[in-house]
């Protein structure tokens, strides 16, 4: 089970072009593929690959294992042919956000994870021919760093009217019934809606879990009416063939919206925006926050965050603009902050075993940042971690002082193989210099 066999892989791309080339086509025969034993065992590789803990039942993969992974999936497969099978509640787990409230994650057991996701490996591709151009949130082949590469690429070409737009509790607000209509415009088989609407059930009465395998297809689909909104913006309020006067980015509730020069039809746009979409989303019963939600002028020095990137104009030194884009600062405390918990947790332990624990999260953060232009961040994050490394050196040798003579940064990657590759990369879309 290392790869998706070819028999699902030409099922879905079939699917897929059946869907582009005709907008309003029904599929009807869908529960047989979802009951497939390659597509169950498909979507426990994958729910295998995103690790993740046990729900309510406490089962883990290992427990699954050792009962026999055939055995698991031939009697979920039963269970799903003879319309026994029933997903069970949730697990709650409250996660902090960095204002001191918390987000809820409903987390699936395994074995409804694997249901989700052999559900979602057939209804993807119907609905991913569906999908605008503007929305990046967990779709296949698209990333975070792509739809931040597109907001660098709109700054560019003189889009400096932002308007940056954070939805309130989106996922715990989608109703189901609006979600099911949606889904029922493309899908005209009766066994495939009772499994979604028993799946939707088992999270409440409204909303998708955060944590379920199939939510973030689900949000995709039940904002796509938004995304269409500004994807007919984007074609009307043109400069020329090649070129809008209107971009947007959305990536699941995150969205902005950039607009301009000023004195055009992307200005005049930009004024009524605001009402428009409060309108649209309120058709779906999503409202705005109002809070995190701000219009932004960039010719004036303002900046927006976006995906945990900060985004500003700057000049060059010939006197050129430029898109900025550099690591939030809320990003970096929040990286620091969990170093500083890890430091704390390891003082009598060796310090290969702090660096063992510390290298795949600054590994993991630096690759997430280092498009852009992230390298005083990164210089900052650098020495602070190999400050606290040399001090925690110091401690277990009882010696004075931070060792910064004897243990140098080349000393402290070469012998104690601490983390160091801090170099940033370009923006892999589009020219970063704005036109003379």
């Amino acid at each position: 089970m290392s790869k998706t066999s070819v028999g699902l892989q030409d099922l879905q791309r079939k699917m897929y072009v059946k869907a582009k080339a005709e907008a309003t086509h029904r599929f009807w025969g869908l529960y047989g593929h979802v009951c497939k034993e390659e597509t169950l065992a498909e979507a426990y590789r994958l729910a295998k690959a995103n690790k993740g803990a046990p729900g309510v039942d406490g089962v883990t993969f290992a427990d699954i294992e050792v009962g026999g992974l055939p055995r698991f999936l031939a009697e979920l497969r039963s269970e799903l042919i003879s319309g026994r099978y029933a997903p069970q509640r949730n697990r709650k787990v409250e996660i902090p956000k960095g204002n001191g409230k918390t987000r809820t994650l409903g987390i699936p057991t395994i074995r409804d994870r694997v249901v989700q996701g052999a559900l979602k490996l057939i209804l993807e591709p119907i609905f991913e021919a569906d999908f605008q151009s503007g929305s990046y949130g967990y779709r296949p082949k698209r990333s975070a760093i792509q739809a931040a590469d597109l907001v660098s690429e709109a700054i560019v070409f003189g889009k400096t009217l932002v308007l940056d737009l954070d939805l309130s509790n989106f996922f715990d607000n989608v109703r189901h019934h609006l979600v099911l209509s949606q889904v029922a415009r493309r899908v005209n088989d009766p066994r495939i809606m009772r499994l979604l609407k028993l799946i939707l059930k088992a999270s409440g009465k409204m909303g998708v879990p955060q944590g379920g395998v199939i939510s973030p297809l689900l949000s995709n689909l039940y904002l796509t009416s938004v995304d269409r909104m500004l994807e007919k913006a984007k074609s009307v309020i043109r400069h020329n063939k090649e070129r809008s006067h209107v971009e947007y980015v959305r990536f699941a509730d995150d969205l902005v919206i950039l607009a301009g020069p000023c004195r055009c039809s992307g200005f005049k746009f930009f004024e009524a925006l605001p009402r428009r979409l409060r309108e649209e989303f309120g058709k779906l019963g999503v409202s705005v926050n109002e809070e995190k939600s701000r219009s932004v002028d960039l010719v004036k020095g303002e900046s927006f965050g976006f995906l945990g990137f900060d985004f500003r104009r700057v000049r060059t030194l010939r006197g050129r603009w430029r898109p900025n884009r550099s690591p939030k600062l809320k990003k970096r405390t929040d990286l620091l902050g969990k170093l500083k918990t890890i430091f704390r947790a390891h003082r009598s332990q060796p310090v290969s075993r702090v660096i063992e624990e510390i290298n795949p999260i600054l590994a993991g953060w630096v690759q997430y940042f280092r498009n852009g232009q992230s390298s005083s961040c990164f210089s900052y994050v650098r020495e602070w971690v190999a400050y606290k490394v040399r001090r925690h050196l110091r401690r277990q040798s009882q010696r004075r002082g931070v060792g910064w003579k004897e243990w140098t940064g080349e000393r402290l990657s070469a012998i104690l193989g601490l983390f160091d590759d801090y170099r940033t990369l370009p923006s892999r879309s589009g020219p970063r210099v704005l036109p003379a």
